[in-house]
């Protein structure tokens, strides 16, 4: 069976979409579902391209009611073997604003404990 990957997703106006490339010549596009929480989405299309073989466009709408505070990851599969091709994350709203805070908080305070230990360096090297 020929190999699967995903190259040159994005996410614009509510549709993430995909480059779905073949590693060997297919007689029939493959089959992708797209899941989230264990349910497979609706509305996922696989469009030809018309310059290359074994190359198809994926386009996956995502509902709106999915769309909601924290992280929603996404599962790009290949319906028949179940293989996972790519994964997707949408994350959005106040408590992810606070982990992002957080985490630069962390940051900062590395950055500022590696300035001192980086100055300190340098004085005893001078000393030295």
């Amino acid at each position: 069976m020929p190999k699967l990957s995903v190259s040159n997703a994005r996410l614009r106006e509510g549709v993430w979409k995909g480059l779905l490339v073949a590693s060997q010549e297919r007689t029939a596009p493959p089959q992708i579902e797209v899941i989230h929480l264990a349910t497979p989405l609706d509305g996922v299309e696989l469009e030809a391209d018309r310059e290359m073989a074994n190359v198809w466009t994926l386009s996956v709408p995502i509902p709106s009611r999915l769309i909601s505070d924290g992280v929603q990851t996404f599962l790009v599969r290949e319906a028949s073997q179940g293989e996972t091709l790519a994964r997707f994350s949408i994350a959005a709203g106040e408590p992810l604003r606070e982990d992002v805070l957080a985490e630069l908080d962390l940051l900062r305070a590395e950055l500022d404990l590696l300035k001192r230990a980086f100055r300190r360096h340098c004085v005893e090297v001078a000393e030295g």
